[in-house]
């Protein structure tokens, strides 16, 4: 037991100590944090900017309630100029220009930004038949009701961090373990090793153990960085995180010590763990959703372990799902975490050759 101890407060002595491993391990992935929760924090974010050009009737038409609801979507400017508000369109400053001629509203807008365009036009053509209603004096025939599926205190940021931990942990383990092994097999320290006294199993146990608690610290300066600026909700099942980060770090280690098994230096080991973390974390939702993207690309995205480690947090953080969803994300990727280290155990060598 003292052997294996020392080794771990060895390996987290080293971890504190090389400010690179700190810097990427910690730092570097609580910037993204801010970045996002400064972005979705931010009120009034998601509002429509629109260019009014002369009189515009359809608006002065709106009942109370219709115009408070324009107020909330759109931010309105004013130009007499119709050449104009169609350049400052065009030049991205504005979303849309609204003209009115009559009976008849003309929107000006940019295809530059689909998404947004998409939206404009949808929440203009939702005024424009709620007032055609309201001047025809019908009863509409049909009314909407929504109710989100999720908690009500849920906001944009719990949406995101799942994600954003999950690449967290996997860069982290992943980089710390390639470093690591090659590290050590550059200095000599790995032969050192093996003909101390010291049992292989320890060796390998202190290092997953020194892994795993800078897996856990880091997830909580996230979550709790997260909480504390930018009300990070910890509902459901969210302490299933642990067991599921547990699960992360040791697949993306397994990953890492591959990457490290098959190179011969430091810096091809780092480079190799970034090329292989890197593409994944935008191919399994860590950055935005995957809903964006095309069936076959969510379809090859399952075969990748973050995906499931993004999928299993976002479940038990933000959908409410109990802790049994979590099972089988984490079967996958200690199952990958197997394989993985198989591999890598059949490639590694004692010393670069």
């Amino acid at each position: 037991m003292r052997p294996f101890l020392a080794l771990a407060v060895a390996i987290l002595k080293g971890f504190v100590r090389d400010k690179a491993s700190v810097f990427f391990a910690v730092i570097f992935p609580l910037m993204f944090l801010v970045l996002f929760g400064g972005i979705f924090n931010q009120d009034g974010a998601s509002r429509i900017d629109l260019i009014q050009v002369g009189e515009l009737q359809l608006v002065e038409d709106l009942p109370a309630p219709a115009r408070s609801a324009w107020d909330d979507t759109f931010e309105m400017s004013s130009l007499d100029d119709l050449d104009a508000a169609v350049a400052e369109v065009r030049r991205g400053d504005a979303d849309v220009a609204l003209h009115q001629e009559g009976g008849t509203v003309t929107a000006y807008f940019t295809q530059t930004d689909q998404t947004r365009a998409a939206m404009t036009q949808g929440a203009l053509r939702a005024f424009v038949d709620g007032i055609n209603v309201a001047v025809s004096g019908a009863p509409p025939s049909y009314t909407l009701e929504v109710q989100r599926v999720e908690d009500d205190s849920l906001a944009a940021i719990d949406f995101v961090t799942p994600g954003l931990l999950g690449w967290a942990v996997a860069m982290s383990a992943a980089f710390g373990a390639a470093a690591t092994l090659q590290g050590w097999r550059q200095t000599k320290m790995l032969r050192r090793l093996q003909l101390s006294p010291v049992p292989t199993r320890t060796i390998v146990g202190a290092r997953i153990v020194a892994t795993l608690l800078i897996a856990f610290v880091q997830t909580a300066i996230f979550l709790g960085l997260g909480r504390a600026a930018f009300g990070l909700g910890l509902t459901g099942s969210w302490w299933m995180v642990v067991p599921l980060v547990a699960a992360g770090t040791l697949c993306f280690m397994a990953l890492g010590l591959l990457a490290g098994a098959v190179t011969k230096t430091a810096e091809g080991a780092v480079n190799m763990a970034n090329f292989l973390v890197l593409p994944m974390a935008f191919l399994s939702g860590s950055f935005f959703p995957l809903d964006m993207t095309p069936t076959w690309l969510q379809t090859i995205s399952l075969a990748m372990p973050l995906r499931h480690l993004n999928d299993a947090m976002l479940d038990v953080m933000v959908r409410g799902e109990g802790p049994a969803s979590a099972l089988l994300p984490m079967l996958i990727m200690l199952g990958f975490a197997t394989v993985l280290t198989l591999v890598a155990a059949r490639l590694f060598r004692w010393e670069t050759v």
